[in-house]
């Protein structure tokens, strides 16, 4: 009897001991980075109405918290400047310790495939030139990668099961493309460690990344495709599932590739857009977290000559222009005719990398912005374009920010079209104007042009328009006459 008693004591030891453990989320782990000179959100479970201490081996400060009812706890604790490794403890009567811990630059980085695709490809669908990110993936352990599971919720998560991995071959070929070699680029340029976290499901729409609430609050909102919204892309399910596991976790901005599988209610993605970023904002507890949009590439979808795809990157460009602190970057030159998922991923990172850099980091000089259509002036039976985010007339440094074309020489500027009052558009021929940095457009069978589109298709075959330094000119239209079923599908 005695024996028995004395095991159930030791029964009820250990129970003890293991309830006094802390429990951490899978996000606050070992090998993770913190965002760099800022106060990070620290949260975890532990005996209810216990105390629990926090050390951190970058300062000599102790903090502490305490466990409510439930036994879930929360504070913040300030980091320093980029460094590491350092530990951090966690006790509320025995430690949990993490080890291996960096302090720098945490990115976000959201979508669908195009975001997803790993750096190792798809199926029959290589992403071009990564050989040598993969075999030099070793000589960048400052990058640490952390991948959300997928996970379909009615309700808010908590807590994800993954953990954070450090940079070599195998983990970078599984990580997001995008998402990885947009880290590259910060950690080449800035030298500090970066921290990148996807949460990616491909096919999926934005609503599914989204709460109830932040949608059905959206005035004008056309509800017509809301009862088809199942699965992974019932509205609210991955928000529930992939995003709120990770909402605590402090992070300096944000990447999102996904728009794909909004084509169809492509009039409303602006407004969408707009109510995601708010909300991701407020639930990271910042509205000032910058958010980069990628553009989603040309594709053939219904046919190159429809223009369902034009239609919904004029939203992702409308978007961009009414959220602060938000970008896009333009994919225009990065497009495929016969792959959803293009193979120039290097280039879209790049661009992503530079708008961050720029306007996150103030490395001045720097081509992140693309070329913007702004305003036509009538000369004759020809329409002079000007452009945003270009140099001024009459600049003679040439590598000043100049439109040009994608290729040698003086080609001949292409994938115009120009319409006069019976709204028939024709294909029209472009010439360059160096000094004014301008771009005139013409076609004779329109004497009288009133409006011009570039590259308002799916899919065009010869738009070539950038600037000198490279950034695509994306595609526009100036007119806002109605589009015809026929030219949609």
């Amino acid at each position: 009897m005695k024996r028995i008693s004395l095991l159930f004591t030791a029964l009820a030891c250990l129970l003890t001991a293991a309830q006094a453990k802390v429990v951490l989320p899978s996000i606050l782990g070992s090998d993770m980075v913190l965002q760099r000179n800022t106060e990070v959100n620290l949260w975890g479970e532990a005996e209810p109405d216990k105390k629990v201490t926090i050390t951190a081996s970058w300062t000599k400060e102790k903090f502490s918290a305490k466990a409510d009812k439930d036994g879930k706890w929360a504070t913040k604790i300030p980091t320093a400047d980029a460094g590491g490794p350092y530990t951090m403890t966690f006790d509320d009567g025995e430690k949990t310790e993490l080890t291996n811990i960096l302090l720098g630059e945490v990115w976000i980085a959201g979508g669908q495939s195009n975001m997803e695709m790993p750096v190792g490809g798809y199926m029959y669908q290589p992403i071009n030139g990564v050989e040598k990110d993969i075999a030099e993936a070793y000589d960048y352990p400052n990058i640490r990668m952390f991948t959300v599971p997928r996970c379909i919720s009615d309700t808010p998560k908590e807590d994800c099961d993954t953990i954070w991995r450090t940079s070599n071959p195998m983990t970078v070929r599984t990580f997001s493309a995008i998402a990885y070699l947009f880290a590259k680029e910060l950690n080449k340029m800035l030298d500090v460690p970066i921290g990148i976290v996807t949460s990616n499901w491909g096919g999926t729409i934005i609503e599914a990344w989204m709460s109830k609430e932040s949608i059905t609050a959206i005035e004008g909102r056309n509800a017509a495709y809301d009862s088809r919204r199942r699965g992974e892309n019932a509205f609210a399910a991955l928000y529930n599932g992939m995003i709120r596991p990770i909402c605590n976790f402090t992070a300096k901005g944000f990447i999102w590739y996904q728009g794909e599988s909004n084509r169809g209610n492509w009039y409303d993605y602006a407004k969408l857009q707009k109510a995601q970023v708010k909300l991701w904002r407020e639930i990271w507890g910042n509205d000032k977290m910058p958010f980069y949009i990628t553009q989603i590439a040309p594709y053939c979808y219904e046919g190159p000559s429809k223009r369902l795809n034009a239609l919904f990157i004029d939203q992702q460009w409308k978007a961009a222009d009414e959220i602060e602190y938000c970008d896009v970057a333009t994919t225009q030159d990065a497009g495929d005719y016969s792959h959803i998922h293009p193979l120039k991923k290097k280039r879209v990172s790049e661009r992503l990398a530079l708008l961050a850099l720029a306007n996150d980091y103030g490395i001045e000089g720097l081509p992140a912005k693309a070329p913007r259509f702004d305003h036509f002036v009538v000369k004759g039976n020809k329409l002079e374009l000007y452009f945003k985010n270009i140099a001024p007339a009459f600049t003679t440094d040439p590598l000043d920010y100049r439109m040009s074309s994608c290729f040698y020489g003086r080609e001949e500027a292409k994938g115009f079209e120009v319409a006069g009052e019976d709204g028939k558009f024709y294909p029209a021929k472009g010439n360059h104007r160096w000094y004014y940095n301008t771009i005139e457009v013409w076609s004779d069978s329109v004497p009288n042009p009133v409006a011009v589109r570039y590259a308002y298709c799916n899919y065009s075959f010869d738009a070539n328009v950038r600037t000198q330094l490279g950034q695509a000119l994306p595609s526009f239209r100036s007119d806002q006459w109605d589009i015809k079923d026929n030219e949609l599908k």
